[in-house]
């Protein structure tokens, strides 16, 4: 297979920690540089301007001619390095000086591709400026260093850069085009405005539910980029149905999403941070509810967007609530919710407690809650706690709390990162209704810990293959059938998956979590990379029959 001489990848998310396509990215790039040797080199964009990044190391020392070439080119610059695994070159590109170009740019890739930018708004003008400094940064980088001899692979990540990808199509020929969309536009959006997505996928047309749900230039870009790179390429098998259908274009390539498990602890290291996260979770649950909370009880917890339908976060609140009255829970239950809202800040009062070291018997005020909201009476978590009574009464066996923020460490409640604190659960669910791949329940196993997900996921689909048939929770994932409409059967289904699991000896919890850990090291870098491997030999030979 033809292998690249260099790779350009580029995302929003390069250097910019937003959301999944981060890790997808960061996690992958230690396999890619120790095969490439700093010939793979992250594009993405400068949000920080005269601020220092806090995930990029600008190096001065690297391609110092080249640098002085894109100043007098007007191409504005920082080259160093990924503050990752290691540490790739990074370009990080100021696109705002492109602004005042936009409308001659928007003509000419209607003029060329049909890509509609009438519609657009928001995030469209500056995703599409990034990507068109981007796409000139690499021309600049390919002229000055590279020639016809050099094997090259542009890798786009997302609508945000299909841009890039048909702007250096169109300019430099010479190089290969892989687009990954993560998730469809449209995909995503007739779910979050919940709309039956599967049942009737095979009857939606992409460009008519574009114009219904206005979402016509973001779909226009995504749509024409897909049909016209080298390599299309998606996350999952249930994302290439949707590409199939929605862009009418059959994905080239499936790219499932591995990872990197150097952030997991071992050995004494492992149980320290573990004992750690649950004293300080359960703390938490005490301080809020004033509830005498057993050591033995079982933490569970679900994370992500906060897309309150999408990533199942509906379903989990109506699931714990069924479980407050099944009679075969062995255990209390305390259930976290961490999604970031629309935080104003940690509760003073809980601090409080929670510094002073001691234990409570009595509530706080709303003693659901370890951040206060902004929009507290629009809050969809919140108004589903308040319709079904949730409010954790003392003799709730079940407790549920919502953490509204980002755990970074530093957010005064909890002060301790995402990784520290999930290694703490004794379960995790993610019963996502709209979820291309998953890369929540791939961490929670790497951590030992059992999840419950749904075939509706493409990890859980994934899971399911790997089984040879559907994945249980002695298996280290419990997968979950979902469908467009069988919401209270998924509900039941967690809910008795949490109470059975309540019942197992510490023997059967430790092979559930042996298993769980199995199955991760099937997801590594090292196990998935074959798949780019052979998206990079489509692009090649695409892009050389182009140019013979």
């Amino acid at each position: 297979m033809l292998f690249p001489d260099y790779i350009f990848e580029t995302s929003w998310e390069v250097c910019n920690k937003v959301g999944g396509i981060y890790t997808v990215l960061s996690t992958r790039a230690k396999t890619l540089q120790d095969r490439m040797k700093d010939h793979v080199i992250f594009l993405g964009p400068d949000c920080w301007h005269e601020v220092p990044s806090p995930y990029f190391k600008e190096d001065d020392k690297l391609f110092t001619a080249w640098r002085r070439k894109t100043a007098s080119e007007g191409l504005t610059i920082k080259v160093g390095r990924w503050d990752v695994p290691g540490n790739p070159i990074a370009i990080l590109v100021d696109f705002r000086s492109f602004f005042s170009q936009k409308d001659n740019l928007y003509g000419k890739l209607w003029e060329y591709y049909h890509v509609d930018s009438l519609h657009a708004y928001g995030d469209y003008d500056e995703s599409a400026m990034f990507a068109y400094a981007t796409a000139l940064v690499v021309e600049s980088f390919y002229k000055f260093y590279l020639s016809k001899k050099d094997k090259v692979v542009f890798h786009a990540n997302e609508w945000q850069t299909g841009f890039a990808a048909l702007v250096l199509q169109r300019r430099q020929p010479e190089i290969a085009t892989i687009f990954t969309t993560h998730a469809t536009c449209i995909g995503r959006s007739i779910a979050g405005n919940n709309k039956p997505l599967y049942e009737y996928l095979w009857v939606y047309n992409g460009d008519q539910m574009a114009s219904e749900l206005n979402m016509e230039s973001k779909h226009s870009i995504e749509k024409q980029t897909a049909h016209h790179v080298d390599c299309f390429t998606t996350v999952s098998d249930i994302t290439a149905r949707e590409c199939k259908e929605l862009l009418d274009k059959p994905v080239d390539m499936v790219l499932p999403n591995g990872f990197e498990n150097d952030f997991v602890p071992k050995g004494g290291t492992f149980t320290k941070k573990r004992k750690a996260a649950r004293r300080r979770l359960l703390d938490v649950a005490n301080a809020l509810t004033g509830d005498d909370i057993q050591e033995d009880a079982l933490i569970v917890s679900t994370s992500g967007r906060y897309e309150f339908r999408n990533k199942g976060i509906d379903v989990f609140i109506e699931a714990m609530n069924r479980l407050r009255f099944d009679e075969s829970l062995q255990k209390q239950v305390v259930a976290f919710i961490e999604v970031p809202g629309w935080t104003a800040g940690p509760r003073q009062e809980l601090a409080e407690r929670l510094d002073s070291g001691r234990q409570f018997d009595t509530p706080l005020d709303m003693p659901v809650l370890t951040h206060w909201l902004h929009n507290m009476d629009d809050d969809n978590v919140l108004n589903r706690l308040r319709t079904l009574g949730m409010n954790n009464a003392k003799d709730d066996r079940v407790k549920l709390v919502f953490v509204p923020c980002y755990l970074t460490g530093d957010d005064g409640i909890l002060n301790m990162s995402y990784y520290d604190l999930v290694l703490g659960n004794d379960l995790c669910v993610y019963p996502s209704y709209y979820e291309p791949w998953g890369y929540t329940p791939l961490e929670a196993v790497a951590f030992k810990v059992p999840c419950i997900t749904t075939d509706l996921a493409g990890f859980g689909l994934w899971a399911n293959t790997e089984k040879g048939a559907y994945s249980e929770i002695e298996d280290g994932v419990k997968v979950l059938h979902r469908t467009d409409y069988n919401y209270s059967e998924v509900a039941d289904g967690i809910r008795e998956t949490v109470a059975r699991y309540s019942s197992l000896t510490k023997t059967e919890v430790n092979k559930c979590r042996s298993h769980a850990e199995k199955l991760s090291h099937k997801a590594l870098w090292s196990k998935f990379i074959k798949y780019y491997e052979r998206a990079y030999d489509i692009a090649l030979e695409k892009a050389a029959e182009r140019n013979s």
